[in-house]
């Protein structure tokens, strides 16, 4: 069976969340997997460092119980995200945690990353590779990858710059594997234009930050309902690296989104402050270019029950166009 099948037999749609720094915590990441997507969060999001293990077991507690009140439920797979970089001087013990739980996804960034295939492939586990750009999704095919994730321009944090039309099209030509796509998609139509264009699964995160689950502020939930793509501002001031920030946040913390210098090269830092004030996730909050599509605050059970409809909506709509054409002809 290949990886897709396996997948579909477990998902409710094709849609793999991301992993959201500060904001994923293991009620967010239960929830996902319940209403039958793939639910994820970041390894550093569990701090201390021996809170990892405890976070393993509360969800894989969670979704045991889910399984066994219901069977025939779609009960997704979950994801821990991996940064694999010289800053992360935890990579090797979170590794080794998730090898001893059997994490079934990991999801990994930055550097190609075969310290992590070869862990996870020694339990069956998989792995899927953030990617802004063929050379990239080059290097982690090399690395022994199971998937890739397209992170595309107008994706909340570390977007690329590439269309992902132009992205999926290019790496479709050198892979057939599992690819998700990320790039401003958070309706049900975007997630079955991702599979038509020739994705496996749509990459969500935005959409996910303004649920009653995710640890994020209120404040932040609100600005996003609030928002539009206008208020995207994408600099790489505040971590070293290009990524999409609310433009509210920002002059809430006294900046000028219009005059922000870029960061010095190869200055990478998660936890970097503007001149001692203001901290990346922390203070300057980010979304993607489909902060339009939050129109509320509500439960991850719903926000899945919405794209859900959108997405057999956008389904009806094609077929009924397909019958339309064919009757032309």
């Amino acid at each position: 069976m290949s990886i897709i099948e396996d997948f579909r037999r477990s998902m409710s749609m094709p849609v793999i969340c991301a992993p959201l720094f500060i904001v994923s915590n293991p009620e967010l990441v239960v929830a996902q997997c319940k209403a039958g997507v793939v639910g994820s969060f970041p390894a550093l999001n569990a701090r201390p460092a021996e809170l990892l293990e405890e976070w393993l077991v509360r969800i894989e507690r969670g979704l045991a119980e889910a399984r066994a009140a219901d069977e025939s439920a779609p009960i997704a797979p979950y994801a821990v995200n991996q940064i694999v970089h010289s800053s992360n001087s935890r990579l090797q013990a979170d590794v080794d945690v998730c090898v001893r739980h059997q994490v079934p996804i990991m999801i990994t960034s930055l550097h190609a990353p075969s310290m992590v295939v070869e862990a996870a492939h020694q339990y069956g586990g998989l792995v899927f590779h953030d990617v802004t750009n063929t050379r990239h999704a080059k290097k982690a095919i090399e690395a022994g990858v199971d998937g890739l994730i397209l992170v595309a321009a107008g994706a909340g944090g570390h977007a690329g710059g590439a269309s992902p039309f132009g992205l999926l099209a290019e790496v479709r030509e050198f892979y057939s594997g599992p690819i998700a796509l990320s790039g401003s998609i958070s309706h049900g139509h975007q997630v079955l234009a991702a599979q038509i264009m020739g994705a496996d699964f749509a990459y969500l995160g935005t959409r996910f930050i303004a649920t009653e689950e995710a640890n994020a502020d209120v404040a932040y939930k609100q600005m996003l309902v609030d928002s539009s793509v206008s208020d995207i501002v994408y600099t790489s001031l505040f971590s070293g690296v290009s990524a999409n920030y609310l433009r509210g946040s920002i002059v809430q913390a006294g900046l000028d989104p219009a005059d922000l210098p870029e960061a010095e090269k190869d200055s990478m830092n998660f936890d970097r402050k503007v001149q001692g004030g203001p901290k990346a996730w922390r203070d300057i909050w980010s979304a993607g270019h489909g902060v339009g599509s939050v129109k509320r605050i509500s439960s991850t059970a719903k926000v899945v029950e919405q794209l859900k409809a959108e997405y057999v909506a956008a389904m009806r709509a094609r077929h009924a166009w397909q019958i339309e054409m064919a009757l032309d002809a």
